[in-house]
C-alpha cells in the first residue's frame, strides 16, 4: 500500500506537469507506474534504514519527479496545481480504499468461504487509508521542498518568498530536526488527518469482517 501510494503521488506530479505544458517527466521516463523508476537509493532505502536502526521515527520517500516550471503555460497556477496534484491523488486513493474496504466486507459476508481472504484485503485497505491521509498531511507541511511550501510561498512577500524557498537546500535536515526536537508538533500536525481517516473508515465499520482486526494489529 505504501509503494502504491507514493508512486501514485509522484505520478500525479508528473501527469499534472504534462497537462500544464511541461513534458520533462515524460521525456525522462518518469511518467510510469514502474516502481523501479521511482526508487531513490537514499530517500527510499538508506535513510529509512538508518533511522530504523537508530530507533528513530522513520522518514523516507520516492524519487521526486523532475519538473520544469518554466514550461508551464501559467507559472503560478501551474506550480500550485502540480504541487497539490500529489496530495489530491492520495486523497482519491484513500477514498478508493474506503470503498474497497466496504465492498470486500460485503463479499466476505455473503461468501463466508472467502471471509479469511477478504479480511486480509480489508486490513490492507485500512492501512491504505491511514497511509494516504498521513502522506497528505506530511506533504502539506510548509517546509521546503515539501508540496505545502509551493503554496505557502505565494502567501509571502516576494523578498520573503525567495529566502523561504532557499530553505529547500536544508529541508530534509529541518524535517529531521523537527522530528527530534519537537516530536509532539508533528503529532499535532498529523492528528487531524488521522481523525479524518478514522471518520472515513467509520462509514464502513458495519462491514468489518471477523478476521480483519488480527491483521491490523
Amino acid at each position: 500500500m505504501l509503494l502504491l501510494s507514493v508512486i501514485a503521488h509522484e505520478y500525479a506530479h508528473g501527469y499534472a506537469a504534462l497537462k500544464q505544458g511541461d513534458d520533462t517527466a515524460l521525456m525522462l521516463g518518469r511518467l510510469t507506474w514502474n516502481p523501479v523508476k521511482h526508487i531513490d537509493p537514499f530517500l527510499t532505502i538508506l535513510l529509512p534504514l538508518v533511522l530504523w536502526m537508530a530507533h528513530a521515527s522513520i522518514l523516507g520517500g520516492a524519487r521526486p519527479v523532475p519538473v520544469n516550471p518554466r514550461k508551464y503555460r501559467n507559472f503560478k497556477r501551474g506550480d500550485i496545481i502540480v504541487s497539490l496534484a500529489g496530495v489530491f491523488t492520495n486523497l482519491l486513493v484513500a477514498i478508493g480504499c474506503v470503498i474497497a474496504f466496504g465492498l470486500f466486507g460485503l463479499v466476505g459476508r455473503y461468501a463466508p468461504a472467502t471471509s479469511a481472504t477478504f479480511a486480509i484485503l480489508q486490513a490492507m485497505m485500512f492501512i491504505g487509508v491511514q497511509l494516504n491521509m498521513i502522506l497528505i498531511a506530511f506533504n502539506l507541511i510548509p517546509i521546503p521542498p515539501l508540496d505545502g511550501s509551493h503554496v505557502m510561498k505565494y502567501l509571502l512577500p516576494a523578498s520573503w518568498s525567495f529566502k523561504y524557498m532557499q530553505l529547500s537546500r536544508a529541508g530534509l535536515v529541518l524535517l529531521i530536526a523537527v522530528m527530534y526536537l519537537a516530536p509532539g508538533a508533528l503529532g499535532v500536525w498529523l492528528g487531524p488527518a488521522m481523525s479524518l481517516a478514522y471518520a472515513m473508515l467509520g462509514l464502513v465499520q458495519t462491514t468489518v469482517l471477523p478476521g480483519t482486526a488480527q491483521w491490523i494489529r
